[in-house]
């Protein structure tokens, strides 16, 4: 199974709250592979907004984001483009 770690780090100003979270979920669920996001707090699956919604992470916030499974590398560029895009909040 093919493992693939990246940093990301929110960029839009108002953090990872409900509409980015659910954007990603959105995201994450096009992809087979499991996909999480590990925060200094705890980690969170990125399938699951109240997963994210918990993580707390707000602007600057620096995380893992390690996907696993067929198409790992696909689901990690896909989600660090989402993150460096701001979410398309700015």
């Amino acid at each position: 199974m093919k493992r693939v770690e990246v940093e990301v780090k929110v960029l839009n100003a108002l953090g990872l709250h409900a509409r980015p979270a659910s954007q990603l979920v959105r995201l994450a669920n096009t992809f087979q592979s499991t996909i999480t996001l590990i925060h200094p707090s705890g980690s969170g699956n990125c399938k699951s907004v109240l997963d994210l919604l918990m993580l707390a992470a707000g602007h600057d916030t620096a995380m893992k984001l390690v996907a696993e499974g067929a198409d790992a590398e696909a689901a990690a560029q896909a989600i660090s483009g989402l993150f460096q895009n701001k979410f398309g909040e700015e």
